[in-house]
């Protein structure tokens, strides 16, 4: 998945599900769910810290470090025999249109993925109240990142906090009732 995942952790998400979730039924979209999470706030790159944690999962420390190394070394060793050959090889209008594709495709993944969250939020029987909370942290965030320019590290610690305090108030509460 290292050598042909382009566009980050969450462009990753669709190969996984098919993959991990499908076809080997090696973890369930609920645990990719939990892993992109705490990836999220690990330090390090997302899709390295979700192989580790399949990884780990699937055969205990072993299993981290070789799905850790399985996942990086194709597109490191890839990274470096280009960087060896051509000097400017982002220079070359080919390798520019395709640059351009890739990124386009990686945009088209993360938003499925979003499509996939959304479809994650709070059921009819669940509280409206807590499916309008997960909206407007959502949107806030969004509107903060994209406005105030803060870096994102401050803004998912804020909205987690935000989340904890208050939405998980209300996720309580509808579980009393």
């Amino acid at each position: 998945m290292g050598c042909v995942t382009f566009g980050g952790g969450y462009a990753m998400l669709p190969v996984l599900e098919r993959e991990l979730i499908e076809k080997r039924m090696w973890v369930t979209f609920e645990e990719v769910m939990r892993y992109y999470t705490i990836a999220q706030v690990t330090p390090g790159i997302i899709a390295v810290n979700i192989c580790t944690f399949i990884g780990y999962k699937r055969k205990g420390i072993a299993g981290g470090i070789i799905a850790t190394i399985a996942f990086v070394m194709p597109s490191a060793t890839l990274a470096v025999i280009i960087s060896f050959l051509l000097q400017d090889f982002s220079e070359i209008p080919t390798v520019k249109y395709a640059f351009n594709g890739i990124r386009l495709a990686a945009a088209a993944l993360v938003f499925d993925t979003v499509l996939k969250l959304i479809k994650q939020l709070p059921s009819k029987t669940s509280s409206w109240r807590l499916t309008i909370a997960s909206f407007i942290l959502c949107a806030l965030s969004c509107t903060v990142s994209l406005i105030l320019n803060i870096n994102p590290v401050f803004v998912v610690i804020i909205a987690g906090l935000t989340g904890f305090l208050f939405v998980g108030k209300l996720q309580e509460q509808n579980n009393v009732r």
